[in-house]
């Protein structure tokens, strides 16, 4: 094998990779949106979630994009475990329209493709004719490298150096090796069994040669997922293990027959005159057959990665994000990212909701009974709160800068302001906070009617608060008309309470410093109402903005399988 050999293999491998990132990337782009719909349509019967996971990646032409989103959502809680089974079931069966892509050798009209592609790509100014040019083109470029590399190997046939490395494949535990490490070096199954058919239409290796080492292909494209899962919550890193473990046993069932078996010689006489088809096929029965064999075992699956990283029992959460996952911008797969995204603001929103309403009662209740030791604690809290609105900064300006569908960015934003207003919100309970403190200190108390109104403000307060504690998108609808008569009666109530209190100044009822503290409070008092309606006011607009919360709902609320 000269130079030139070496110079051609190299630039067809480079080929075949882009053009399979063409081609992943327009597919992620055209089928993005759909993906979505695809997912509403996923249940609890595991039938349809297997067809669901494979028809997801047969269009994206990416098993590991398809569990890495897997991964992503059930960090995020929109999917349950028992139902990630057979999501990745089915993109092991998704992942192998690649290689029978290859199989089928339409190498001759790869630069025809291509230049279709390109031209849908610089000639018009459509979205959806890029995708779809970007696919075309990416295909055309894959198979020229196909071309390329198939060509430069061919002298390795009658190199004895190489042919004997070859025969080291039919090695079970030596194939399995080299086909593990390989495709987790490259982080694509596809691209790895592109390769091995490359190597089989240059008359390098057949499928005796081959068949272990496409095993060991199956194990090797778990790293993708493995990496993805780094740093999340345990139940995505037991997404990880049912992937690993599906694909495991599957390479111990199919070892077991190879050897004991004349499975090779059955595969090889479907198509005997096409090698590159016999480990299409092959790759293609390998995880059909492993579906079928598990489907019943699928919960027994889960149980297993509940084995391996059981449930740890909760500690108390401190400062922390409970569910903002910043992991999710560590990988190179926008699929599903805006839905996920979307999700963990929602529910750290939610989180820092809770501790607001909190310190606000606890506030309103320092000027009935103060307590300093409950000031400690209301600081604490006025703390978490600025560390939850900076986090939540830093997540949304992470997410806008990911490349995500429009309608996901724009809710986003829209969180973004939700949590500006929550930490004013937390603001005005401070300075509620040292009113009290001033009161008490210059032990100039509030009347019986004052501290009355100030127990009705509390009210309040609480309703409007408690009226924007959602626990699911679906509430979102109907949510700003309950808020907005909330806020008018938090109006009114200032005014009358305003009132009432000049009163009291007038008929010398209480001192002027005490009526400065208690319009202070009402100030507050009538902001957080105000903030509130903005609150309720970008619910509003998230529920018209993106389409899909719905889905999300439902997923969320998807039970184990039976």
């Amino acid at each position: 094998m000269d130079f030139n050999n070496i110079i051609s293999l190299l630039g067809g491998l480079a080929l075949f990779l882009y053009g399979m990132t063409m081609m992943s990337n327009g597919l992620e782009i055209a089928a993005g949106n759909r993906m979505k719909s695809i997912l509403e349509k996923l249940t609890t019967n595991r039938f349809i979630g297997i067809g669901v996971g494979a028809l997801i990646t047969a269009l994206i032409q990416s098993s590991s994009a398809m569990t890495v989103m897997v991964v992503g959502f059930v960090n995020a809680g929109l999917l349950q475990l028992e139902n990630a089974v057979w999501l990745i079931m089915g993109a092991n069966v998704g992942t192998t329209i690649t290689g029978q892509l290859i199989a089928l050798d339409i190498s001759r009209f790869a630069p025809l493709l291509a230049f279709v592609g390109v031209s849908f790509i610089a000639f018009f100014k459509s979205q959806r004719l890029d995708a779809y040019g970007t696919i075309l083109a990416g295909l055309g470029i894959l198979f020229m490298g196909m071309s390329m590399m198939s060509g430069a190997m061919e002298p390795l046939r009658t190199m004895p150096e190489f042919v004997n490395i070859i025969t080291k494949f039919q090695n079970p535990f030596i194939g399995i090796v080299v086909g593990a490490v390989f495709t987790a070096i490259i982080q694509s199954s596809s691209a790895s069994i592109g390769i091995l058919q490359a190597l089989a239409a240059g008359g390098v290796i057949t499928l005796p040669s081959a068949i272990f080492v496409l095993f060991g292909q199956n194990i090797g494209t778990c790293i993708t997922a493995i990496l993805a899962s780094i740093g999340v919550e345990r139940n995505a890193k037991r997404t990880t293990i049912i992937h690993l473990a599906f694909n495991i046993i599957g390479t111990i069932i199919f070892v077991i027959i190879a050897l004991t078996t004349p499975f090779e010689q059955f595969m090889m006489s479907l198509t005997p005159d096409n090698v590159p088809a016999q480990i299409a096929n092959t790759h293609t029965v390998f995880n059909l057959v492993t579906t079928i064999l598990l489907l019943p075992f699928g919960h027994y699956m889960a149980k297993l990665a509940y084995y391996v990283l059981p449930i740890l029992p909760e500690k108390s959460n401190g400062m922390v994000l409970k569910h903002l996952d910043f992991n999710i911008f560590n990988n190179d797969y926008r699929l599903g990212s805006s839905a996920i995204a979307n999700t963990q603001l929602f529910r750290e929103i939610q989180n820092m909701l809770d501790v607001v309403q909190e310190n606000v009662n606890n506030t309103f209740d320092l000027l009935n009974d103060f307590d300093e030791d409950k000031i400690d604690l209301i600081e604490q809290k006025e703390n978490y709160i600025d560390f939850l609105n900076k986090e939540i900064i830093r997540f949304t300006t992470m997410t806008l800068s990911f490349e995500l569908p429009a309608s996901g960015t724009q809710a986003i934003g829209l969180f973004l302001k939700v949590a500006s207003d929550l930490e004013r919100i937390g603001d005005h309970a401070m300075n509620i906070t040292e009113h009290a403190r001033v009161i008490y200190n210059s032990k100039d108390y509030f009347s019986k009617e004052a501290l009355a109104e100030i127990n009705e403000m509390n009210l309040y307060t609480e309703q409007i608060l408690h009226s924007l504690q959602i626990q699911d998108f679906a509430e979102f609808k109907g949510l700003l008309p309950r808020v907005d008569e909330l806020e008018n009666a938090i109006d009114d109530a200032h005014d009358r309470y305003s009132k009432a209190q000049m009163l009291r100044l007038k008929e010398k009822a209480c001192t002027i410093e005490n009526s400065i503290q208690y319009s202070k409070i009402l100030t507050d008092f009538e902001r957080i109402g105000d903030h509130a309606l903005n609150i309720a006011e970008n619910f509003d607009e998230i529920q018209s903005t993106v389409q899909d919360l719905r889905m999300l709902h439902e997923m969320n609320q998807l039970q184990p399988a039976q």
